[in-house]
C-alpha cells in the first residue's frame, strides 16, 4: 500500500504540542509573559474556560498543559458523556491525588454532571478546563463559569504559525511526515497557510491530503504539485457556524461598518458572511439597517434594500453576490439617521412608565350612535378642509400635550423634513392654521 509506512492516527492530532512551550500562537493567553504560563510553569493548573473558533488549539491547549505539569488527563465531550464518565474521572482523580479533566463543548453539559463534579473543582481535587465555540457569557452555566477563575478567548492563528506548523510537520520524524522525502515550495507552503484561516487542524489535514494524493518518483521522492494543492485547499471549504458566536459577530461587525460608512470594511465583512452561504441572515440584517441607521435621512435606500433582498432570494448564489454588494455600497455612502426609531423608543418608555393621560375626545371614534351624546368627536377639525390641508388642533392628551419625542437631525432628506417639522411647531406656538 502506497505510504504504508505513515502511522494511523491523523497529522493533526499527532502534531499537537506536547507542553506549554511548543504552543504555537495564543501568546495573549499562554505567552511567557503571562500569569497562566508562570502557574503551570510552578505546577499549578486553574479551572479555565476556553472558547474560540474550531481548530484553534482549544484541546491542543489542555493536552500541552497536562504534559507540562505531568499530571493525569481525562478528555471527555459533554455531548456524548453521562455522569459515569464523570464518576469515573473523580474515581481517577482520588486514587492520584489531582486530574485535569478536560470537557469539550462544555456549553452542553448537563445539571446532573455538573452537581456531581463541581464540588470536586471546588475541593481542588479536579482542575476542569472547558472548551466551547460559544460565547461562554452566554452559553456556559453560571456555576461552570463562577468555578474557572480564568476565561479565555482563542484567536485564530496568525500565517507565519500556521507556516511554523507546517514546517514542523514536514521535518518532525518521530510524528510528523519527516521520515518521507517531500519536495514542496514555499509557494504552497503560503497557499496552506493563507487559506485555511488561522486553524491548525485544517492546515494539517490539507498537508497530509496533498502528501497522500501526491505522486512519488522513481527515487521515492514526493513531489508536491501546486494545482494540487490549491484543488485540495478549495475541497475543504472552510466555513463557520451559522448558528454560532462569529456568525452574529459578523453580522454586528457588517452593521457597524455600514453604519461607520466604510465600505471596504462593509465588503469585507459581507464577503466573509456569503462563505457562510447564509443569505437570509444577510438580507434580514440589510433590512434593518436601511430603517434603523438611514431612515429618513435616505428613505429610497429602504426601498432599494428590499428590491436587492428579493432579487438575492430569485437569484441565489453565486449571483446573488451582485445586488448585495450594490446595495452594501449605496448603505455605506448614504447619509445616517436613527431619529425616527429613537422617537418612538420614547414615546414607548412614557407608555411603559403608564405616562398616557386620557385621550382627547375630539379625536375619539365618532362613527356609531350615540357618540355625539358622549362628547365624541365634537370639535373635531378636518384637516383636508382647510387650504394647507393642516390645522393647528391638539392631538396629544392633555398630560403629554406639550411632550416632544422627535428630534430631527440636519442629514439627507432629514433636512427637508425637519424644516417642515420646524414650520409646523412654529405655526402651533403661534395659533396659526
Amino acid at each position: 500500500m502506497l505510504f504504508e509506512s505513515i502511522i494511523e492516527a491523523p497529522l493533526s492530532y499527532r502534531m499537537r504540542p506536547r507542553n506549554i512551550v511548543e504552543i504555537l500562537g495564543q501568546k495573549h493567553i499562554i505567552g511567557k509573559d503571562t500569569a497562566l504560563y508562570r502557574m503551570i510553569s510552578n505546577g499549578h493548573v486553574p479551572s479555565i474556560l476556553l472558547y474560540g473558533e474550531p481548530g484553534i488549539g482549544k484541546t491542543s491547549i489542555a493536552t500541552a498543559i497536562a504534559g507540562t505539569v505531568e499530571m493525569p488527563f481525562i478528555s471527555i465531550n459533554a455531548t456524548t458523556a453521562g455522569k459515569k464518565e464523570i464518576e469515573d474521572a473523580v474515581v481517577v482523580a482520588k486514587t492520584e491525588g489531582k486530574l485535569i479533566l478536560f470537557i469539550d463543548e462544555v456549553h452542553r453539559f448537563n445539571k446532573a454532571q455538573q452537581d456531581y463534579l463541581l464540588p470536586h473543582v471546588e475541593r481542588g481535587l479536579i482542575s476542569l478546563i472547558g472548551a466551547t465555540t460559544e460565547n461562554p457569557f452566554h452559553s456556559v452555566n453560571p456555576a461552570i463559569r463562577s468555578r474557572c477563575g480564568q476565561i479565555k478567548e482563542l484567536k485564530p492563528l496568525e500565517k507565519e504559525d500556521i507556516k511554523e506548523l507546517i514546517n514542523r510537520a514536514l521535518t518532525d520524524k518521530e510524528r510528523g511526515l519527516g521520515h518521507l522525502q517531500i519536495e514542496i515550495s514555499e509557494e504552497a507552503i503560503d497557499i496552506i497557510s493563507s487559506s485555511t484561516k488561522g486553524d491548525a487542524r485544517s492546515s494539517m489535514n490539507v498537508l497530509e491530503d496533498v502528501v497522500m494524493a501526491s505522486k512519488r518518483s522513481d527515487n521515492e521522492t514526493i513531489q508536491i504539485d501546486i494545482d494540487l494543492v490549491r484543488e485540495c485547499v478549495q475541497n475543504k471549504g472552510f466555513s463557520h457556524d451559522k448558528d454560532g458566536d462569529l456568525h452574529y459577530s459578523l453580522l454586528s461587525c457588517l452593521q457597524k461598518s455600514i453604519r461607520g460608512s466604510d465600505v471596504n470594511a462593509a465588503l469585507h465583512y459581507l464577503a466573509r458572511l456569503i462563505e457562510g452561504g447564509d443569505l437570509v441572515s444577510i438580507c434580514r440584517r440589510l433590512t434593518v439597517i436601511a430603517y434603523e441607521d438611514i431612515s429618513i435621512a435616505a428613505p429610497e435606500v429602504a426601498v432599494h434594500t428590499v428590491s436587492a433582498c428579493q432579487a438575492v432570494e430569485r437569484l441565489g448564489l453565486p449571483e446573488a453576490r451582485i445586488p448585495l454588494a450594490t446595495i452594501i455600497v449605496e448603505q455605506c455612502l448614504s447619509p445616517k439617521t436613527n431619529s425616527a426609531y429613537k422617537a418612538l423608543d420614547l414615546a414607548l418608555e412614557d407608555i411603559r412608565k403608564g405616562n398616557i393621560g386620557e385621550i382627547p375626545h375630539h379625536l375619539r371614534d365618532a362613527h356609531y350612535s350615540g357618540a355625539k351624546y358622549l362628547g365624541h368627536g365634537i370639535g373635531y377639525k378636518y384637516p383636508h378642509d382647510y387650504p394647507n390641508g393642516w390645522v393647528n388642533q391638539q392631538y396629544l392628551p392633555d398630560a403629554l400635550k406639550n411632550k416632544k419625542y422627535f428630534s430631527p437631525k440636519q442629514n439627507g432628506q432629514e433636512k427637508h423634513f425637519s424644516k417642515v417639522y420646524d414650520r409646523l411647531e412654529s405655526l402651533k406656538k403661534e395659533g396659526k392654521n
